[in-house]
């Protein structure tokens, strides 16, 4: 027995068929509803991925002047509990205690010991050859970090910094 379309469902077929040639395309406000959609996403993506920066370039800060008080107080530790007398201190420093070198700054690409303001963030430091202590300003949050102590600060705004332990 022959399966057969019944009128009914051809014509329900042909009609839909026809619907679809005809309406094949989207609408201009369509379109638009859809590009606005992906401009919203973009600008959170955006958005996101420049904090992400941010609050990396801070979290390097951190450890490259954590490195530095490690590498100044390993010195103290060698030289009779005496720092060195400069900042600056990047040739006696780098080829025992900084074997990399001396930290930059990951945006500014300026050096710790260079005290300033460059590409928006602000190097403080100081050094005796008995103290010494270095900050530098954080991008990624509006307060925080950890100078607090008057020693330790540069004006207003979020720093983290180190200092003598001795």
């Amino acid at each position: 027995m022959a399966r057969t379309i019944t009128p009914l469902l051809a014509s329900a077929f042909l009609n839909a068929r026809q619907w679809l040639k005809k309406n094949a395309g989207f609408t201009l406000f369509e379109l638009l509803i859809v590009i606005a959609i992906i401009g919203v996403l973009v600008s959170l993506g955006t958005a996101s991925y420049t904090s992400a920066q941010k609050k990396s370039r801070d979290g390097r800060r951190q450890s490259d002047l954590k490195a530095i008080q490690n590498a100044f107080e390993q010195y103290y530790a060698d030289n009779s509990g005496s720092y060195p007398a400069t900042c600056n201190a990047a040739g006696i420093l780098s080829v025992t205690y900084l074997p990399s070198g001396f930290p930059r700054d990951p945006k500014s690409g300026v050096y710790y010991y260079t005290a300033g303001t460059s590409g928006g963030i602000t190097i403080g430091n100081s050094c005796s050859a008995s103290s010494y202590y270095f900050s530098v300003s954080l991008e990624g949050t509006a307060t925080g970090g950890n100078a607090t102590d008057s020693t330790c600060t540069n004006g207003a705004g979020s720093y983290f910094c180190v200092k003598s332990l001795h």
